[in-house]
Formats: C-alpha cells, sequence, structure tokens
C-alpha cells in the first residue's frame, strides 16, 4: 500500500507567516489558522474579501477556539458568540487554533485573511479541491 502523503492530499503547503494575507478558499473547504506568543495577549482577527483584499469585510464566524501550551499539555476548548475577533489571554495556553470553512464566507467572497497583533500566524489549507503532488504545490495566496 502506497504511503499517503499530506501535502498536495489533505492538507496544502503551511503558511508560516500568514498574517495579512489573503487566501483563495475557492480550492480548498477549511482553512485553520494557528497562533504563538510567548508572554502577552495575542488578538486574532479574520476578515474576508472578494479577491485578495477586495471588498475586504470582517467575517464573524470565530465561536469556537482550541487553546494549549506551546509545549505539553493538553487542549482546552474556548466557545464564545461569534465574532470577527478572539483574544488570548491565557498565560499557560498561549498557543490557539481556529478553523474556518468555505462555506462560511459570503455569498461572493472567496478569500480569508487572518491578521494577529502579536505573536506568529500559521494556515493550513483542507479538503483540498484538487489533490497534486507537493513539488508542483504552490503557497495558497491570492
Amino acid at each position: 500500500m502506497p504511503t499517503m502523503r499530506p501535502i498536495g492530499t489533505i492538507t496544502g503547503v503551511p503558511v508560516h507567516v500568514a498574517t495579512g494575507l489573503h487566501i483563495d478558499m475557492t480550492e480548498c473547504a477549511a482553512v485553520t489558522f494557528q497562533s504563538y506568543v510567548a508572554t502577552g495577549d495575542n488578538t486574532l482577527t479574520i476578515k474576508e474579501s472578494t479577491g485578495a483584499g477586495t471588498s475586504e469585510q470582517n467575517l464573524v464566524v470565530i465561536d469556537r477556539v482550541e487553546t494549549f501550551p506551546g509545549t505539553g499539555g493538553t487542549v482546552t476548548e474556548v466557545t464564545q458568540t461569534a465574532a470577527a475577533t478572539f483574544t488570548n489571554a491565557d498565560a499557560t495556553n498561549d498557543t490557539f487554533s481556529v478553523t474556518v470553512f468555505a462555506d462560511q464566507l459570503s455569498a461572493g467572497f472567496t478569500h480569508l485573511e487572518g491578521t494577529v497583533d502579536a505573536g506568529t500566524l500559521v494556515a493550513f489549507q483542507h479538503g483540498l479541491a484538487n489533490g497534486r503532488g507537493a513539488a508542483s504545490m504552490a503557497t495558497p495566496i491570492g
């Protein structure tokens, strides 16, 4: 049995400096944003657009977030009333993860942008419409 390779079949190329970039959602089912900051608060804002930043607006979909320590520990699920932002003020769980599904975008909107005011932000596409070998994958920036 051949070995399944995650990049290209399960997930797209991770974008390691994702803050402020516009991710094309037309070729995937979801994007997971993961952020880390060593000390202090960290706020994520999610926006949608009709192109790479065209007609940009806040996307009010963040209602469940997973938080966890940067190393080891357990995952804690945080719920909130749906919003376009999430602020992580947990000193122990300094990493968090938010998933946005393509069907949560407003009609006519195709791109997703996540920004953080501190720390790092990585984006992972899931459910690729067209699987392909890793060598022919491009980063999903619009």
